[in-house]
């Protein structure tokens, strides 16, 4: 067992992503139902490259922030509760900002650690998120944040759970990976059968717009740099309050449709892959698409050798997060649903 909070030995759980073959992490539609009694909160590995030049050379090292909570007296992981109404995803980025001013995009999720809190389960999801902006300054939560090597902040932290989480971050940090595609299905739409127009042109339902508004804090963390749509206006409208977010246009692509994919499926891959690989590296492009596309795209990206997922699910407004090296797909993170987890 592994001891928490100073308290003695308790029972704790880690289900962090460690594959053999590649990395799958999910977080399921209702994560209520998933553990005893739970208390949810998210928070992140937050990482950036310092460069130590000195001498006329140049020398790059990953530092991984550790913060101090006066409260506790303390270091552990940027991290927080979850708030009502929010999901898992948007808990990361506000906890983030509110304990250290600094604005992070997120990238592998590495799954969660548990342990019981009196009657109660605290359920921790922790992404890898790299430091794009901002400025530290101390406040009631953390009044101290420090940027240390990652073996530094694994012995100044005070739980081996967060050490857990800094070895497992630090291991996906350093994996080879050059862009990210986040793959869409559209939220729900009017039914099929009381639509007696043109199919490209059935709207959202009501559920559907609550959808597309949720896949605003849902998604906006990883900072997407081009928002792209299938053909129909279900995946249009889908797309449209995320980009309206983050100031981008949507651009329509009849390809990652599943009219195109249900004419040529192995066309579908090669566009997708050709978004990818033409992409300015470090970059994450939003797909929004259909349910059958998705899958079929998903299974005609596997390469057994290098990624295993035993279960492709594509629920309406699910996301899949996809991880490229170069055109292999190396990692996918699924995320069920953006409704609230609690």
């Amino acid at each position: 067992m592994i001891s928490h909070n100073g308290t003695g030995d308790l029972s704790t759980s880690i289900a962090l992503a460690h594959h053999e073959v590649g990395h799958v992490s999910r977080i399921g539609s209702k994560p209520a139902q998933e553990f005893a009694k739970p208390t949810f909160a998210a928070g992140a590995l937050l990482w950036r490259i310092a460069d130590r030049t000195a001498d006329g050379g140049k020398d790059e090292e990953l530092e991984v922030a550790v913060v101090h909570r006066p409260h506790y007296d303390d270091w552990s992981l940027p991290k927080g509760k979850v708030d009502a109404g929010e999901n898992l995803t948007g808990t990361a980025v506000r906890e983030i900002f509110e304990e250290t001013g600094l604005r992070p995009r997120l990238g592998w999720l590495l799954g969660f650690v548990k342990y019981p809190v009196k009657d109660r389960t605290k359920v921790v999801y922790y992404w890898t998120a790299q430091v794009l902006s901002g400025e530290f300054v101390a406040n009631d939560e953390v009044d101290e944040l420090r940027w240390l090597p990652a073996a530094q902040a694994a012995e100044l932290v005070s739980y081996d759970l967060d050490r857990e989480v800094i070895l497992s971050g630090v291991d996906h940090v350093t994996r080879q990976c050059d862009r990210r595609v986040i793959l869409i299905r559209h939220a729900k739409a009017h039914d099929r059968k009381g639509w007696g127009g043109d199919d490209n042109l059935r709207p959202l339902a009501k559920k559907g717009r609550r959808q597309a508004e949720l896949l605003v804090p849902q998604l906006t963390g990883y900072q997407p740099d081009a928002i792209v749509s299938a053909e129909p206006d279900r995946c249009q409208h889908t797309a449209q309050p995320l980009a309206d977010a983050l100031g981008l246009d949507v651009q329509v692509d009849p390809r990652f449709g599943d009219a195109a994919f249900e004419e040529n499926p192995e066309a579908v891959v090669e566009a997708l892959i050709d978004t990818v690989t033409s992409a300015p590296l470090k970059s994450v492009t939003a797909i929004v698409s259909q349910g059958t596309a998705i899958p079929g795209i998903l299974e005609r990206l596997l390469d057994p050798e290098v990624l295993v997922v035993d279960d492709i699910r594509v629920k309406k407004a699910s996301a899949w997060v996809l991880h490229f090296s170069g055109d292999k797909l190396v990692g996918a993170d699924y995320l069920a649903s953006p409704f609230p987890v609690k």
